[in-house]
């Protein structure tokens, strides 16, 4: 018998919430194959096998804590006999006042069964794609929810999948925001009796709407709690001229596109000039460990991206000092479009040792950003805005429309002093002013 472990998830992670299994005991598994789904306070991801046998026992259940190193299963080598699985527990079933969660409980501990009794009436096409776990079909079959409603119901696990949670939300929900199949139903709903529905995440009384926090909401509401108690903030402004890179952008992003297939936007811009400005500073990318200062070689980008749902997320362009404006235009890319459509794994979340926002894609002129623990600093860059300007000319001074954009900079002032946060910012502001008009693209 073989023991599969906790897997390192990144820097600063320690535990991992079981989401789903993917497997049950007395599954064949196989090297790599996903066994569960977890979320830790950066991502959601699949735990791939690490042996090929027999799945034999779950050690953590959904819903608890596992912890990194420690065993989450057992598996069983396929070459090895099979002991005769033990009965399990019976669990008494739900009555018709039953809560869905307690209606889920007995689902999960029951799934051999439910599935069973299903019969052809949910089996998975040969020709669709969509995997569906045992227990979101035994939930289906529960709530009276036809496969065409299955189908059209997005989902918010790996690849799309619909979770156990996905479908306790619609059942929630179901009376208010029913899904419109794709296609007329062509077989018909189950008969089972209705069960009573959860109670809705947003609850409202007189003139005050109750909004209960999702998972990802109590986990940035914590880690920011965390930082202002942990780093003293100190904050830093530049008004920057973005003229002749905004100029430059404009003249070059339809030929970028031709030939690299990507969108040029600001970010690959901006993030090039902290990457430089990094060079002249090394200390800013660094954190504090107990006493200690840690001056990281690695200059690992992190990015804030706004995820449909309107949480935070901060998927990290590492090695961001290796990458030409075109690799790392494509990396922001490919990074940004992951992140909201919930694909990032957790080694995109790790290491980060810099973090940037664009606030100004809000609209928004300036702001005090909260440093990413255990960074020492974050940057914002605010909205790209046309105003007057004074210019020194040979011939005196002018007034001219000019591109100007507010640079944010927030840093802990237990390591990065004044001078250094000052200068820091400054620097980022003078590669951007002085961008070179006549540059190519690679």
């Amino acid at each position: 018998m073989t023991e599969i472990l906790m897997p390192a998830m990144g820097e600063s992670i320690h535990e991992a919430t079981v989401l789903t299994w993917l497997k049950k005991p007395g599954d064949h598994v196989e090297i790599d194959e996903p066994l569960l789904e977890v979320a830790t306070d950066k991502v959601d991801t699949e735990i791939p096998s690490t042996h090929t046998g027999i799945l034999k026992e779950i050690l953590i259940q959904e819903g608890q804590v596992a912890v990194i190193g420690k065993p989450i299963c057992r598996v069983e080598s396929a070459e090895a006999p099979v002991a005769e699985a033990k009965p399990a527990t019976e669990t008494p079933a739900p009555d018709e006042n039953s809560s869905p969660e307690e209606v889920a409980s007995f689902l999960e501990s029951n799934v051999h069964a439910a599935a069973a009794s299903l019969g052809p009436r949910f089996e998975t096409p040969a020709s669709q794609s969509r995997y569906y776990s045992p227990l979101v079909l035994t939930i289906c079959e529960k709530e009276g929810i036809s496969m065409e409603e299955l189908n059209a119901l997005p989902g918010t696990g790996a690849d799309g999948r619909v979770t156990k949670n996905d479908i306790l939300d619609y059942v929630a929900n179901r009376s208010t925001h029913p899904l419109t199949p794709k296609a007329p139903p062509t077989t018909p709903a189950p008969q089972s009796a209705p069960v009573t529905a959860p109670k809705p995440a947003t609850v409202s009384s007189g003139n005050v709407e109750i909004i209960e926090m999702d998972r990802m909401r109590k986990i940035i509401a914590e880690r920011m709690v965390d930082s202002k108690r942990i780093a003293p903030h100190v904050s830093s402004f530049v008004e920057t001229d973005m003229t002749t890179l905004s100029r430059w952008r404009d003249r070059m992003k339809v030929q970028f596109q031709k030939e690299y297939g990507e969108n040029l936007t600001y970010t690959p811009l901006l993030i090039e000039a902290v990457v430089k400005a990094i060079k002249d500073f090394p200390m800013i990318n660094s954190s504090v460990e107990g006493d200690k200062i840690l001056v990281k070689k690695a200059v690992n980008i992190g990015m804030a991206v706004a995820l449909p749902n309107g949480n935070l997320i901060v998927p990290v362009i590492h090695n961001a000092d290796q990458y030409n404006l075109v690799g790392l235009t494509k990396k922001i890319n490919d990074l940004t479009k992951r992140a909201r459509e919930n694909k990032l794994k957790a080694d995109d979340l790790a290491d980060g040792t810099y973090t940037v926002s664009n606030i100004g894609s809000f609209g928004n002129l300036m702001g005090t950003p909260i440093i990413l623990q255990p960074q020492v600093a974050i940057m914002a860059f605010g909205v790209i805005q046309k105003k007057p300007a004074v210019l020194e000319t040979p011939e005196g001074d002018v007034i001219a429309i000019r591109q100007k954009m507010f640079i944010s900079h927030s840093y802990d002032h237990r390591i990065v002093d004044g001078s250094l946060g000052g200068q820091f910012v400054k620097r980022v502001s003078d590669y951007l002013e002085n961008f070179d008009a006549d540059r190519k693209l690679i």
